[in-house]
């Protein structure tokens, strides 16, 4: 899901497929090391040293997830060193925020609606905001897909498809907990596939299918059932959840996005405020509800691992219900507030930002096969506009 699915699920743009492919396998490679000592800090330190096994590196890998996720809002248009410091930062901000609410708060978010959706799409969008491109227009004819890269992010899709139960169901408990999460989150996919089909043939004025809508649409169920996944959802509630998620998502595509950056000039490239922003947070309220309703008649002797500090009576449903609501509100702040700082950490010149005229473009930082000419045309362009800088 990492190295293939969010990978190629970003090859889209017609000039910018060995960035989207290749960053994302050098940011991932980073984030997994970085994630593992960060989150071991907080979670696996015992006696002074930080114990790794399976469940932490699904943690790291966790993540990295979440970093992947503000890559694909500033895709195109950031440098390497540029990613591999937002990377460094969100992981340590990321690691902070899951201490809060798993630790301290008691928050049951398996498959990370909040704590790896919401948290990665709203840090992305405000990195996106602060490093606005007024001028990026110039670039906008390369903004867009062709026949073959709309095909090679439908492998990332599929990918992300298949296994997102596996995804969200990697750390519950072993047994009834696990099976009702893969079960829930294969219902949500399956029904927000169905969604998604209808309204995107609905939304275009001559009924055919946008293939961004079905690249990503389609996994927003997956993204809905993550908190709610392990909590007695029901098959029937869980393809309600993902029914929403995918009309949700479509309209986010067709309508908020021109919108966000019309009006608030957030340059969101891959559209993470759809497939992961909203359907996050409508995951986040799903769990929110769910755990308020919680009780034993409902959940028999499952209920001490669903939801261990209800069982034990040091709160109700209705409390516990409240706390899965309080940690969205912390992760948007949290989010928020490090996107910004991290934002303009990054607007640092040092930092070798591609111009606005040669984004979404691969023969900035790439040999490409059969275009040495347009390659040396671009690398002076490059250094032309990066003196006049140095001079003024």
């Amino acid at each position: 899901m990492i190295f293939i699915g969010f990978g190629f699920l970003m090859t889209f743009l017609q000039r910018y497929g060995f960035s989207s492919v290749g960053f994302n396998f050098l940011i991932a490679a980073f984030a997994l090391q970085w994630a593992t000592l960060m989150q071991g800090f907080f979670h696996g330190l015992h006696g002074g040293k930080i114990h790794i096994g399976v469940e932490s590196m699904i943690n790291a890998d966790f993540c990295t997830g979440s970093v992947l996720i503000s890559f694909g809002a500033v895709l195109g248009k950031t440098s390497p060193v540029q990613l591999l410091i937002m990377a460094m930062f969100e992981v340590t901000l990321f690691a902070v925020n899951e201490f809060i609410l798993l630790s301290i708060l008691g928050t049951r978010d398996a498959g990370g609606s909040m704590t790896i959706h919401t948290f990665g799409a709203y840090f992305g969008l405000m990195v996106t905001r602060v490093l606005y491109r007024p001028n990026l227009d110039k670039s906008k004819h390369k903004n867009c897909s062709v026949y073959h890269s709309d095909l090679f992010a439908m492998i990332g899709t599929i990918y992300l498809w298949m296994f997102w139960p596996s995804f969200n169901s990697a750390i519950t408990a072993h047994g009834d907990d696990q099976h009702r999460t893969a079960l829930n989150t294969y219902y949500s996919l399956a029904a927000c596939t169905l969604s998604t089909y209808g309204m995107s043939a609905l939304t275009a004025h001559d009924g055919k299918l946008d293939m961004v809508h079905i690249q990503n649409a389609a996994l927003a169920g997956g993204v809905a059932a993550g908190t709610a996944g392990e909590m007695m959802l029901t098959p029937f509630g869980s393809m309600i959840v993902g029914f929403l998620a995918g009309i949700i998502s479509v309209l986010g595509f067709k309508y908020l996005s021109p919108i966000l950056e019309e009006k608030l000039k957030i340059q969101d490239t891959c559209g993470v405020h759809n497939l992961h922003g909203m359907p996050g947070v409508l995951g986040a309220i799903v769990g929110a509800v769910t755990a308020a309703l919680a009780s034993v008649d409902v959940y028999g002797g499952g209920l001490e691992d669903v939801f261990p500090d209800v069982a034990s009576g040091d709160v109700t449903a209705t409390k516990q219900g409240g706390i899965q609501a309080a940690s969205l509100a912390v992760t948007l702040g949290i989010a928020l507030l490090g996107g910004l700082i991290v934002g303009f950490i990054l607007k640092l010149p040092i930092f070798g930002a591609p111009p606005d005229t040669i984004c979404f473009e691969d023969s900035i930082y790439w040999e490409v096969p059969g275009e040495e000419e347009h390659h040396d045309g671009q690398l002076t362009a490059v250094r032309t506009e990066e003196s006049e800088k140095l001079n003024s």
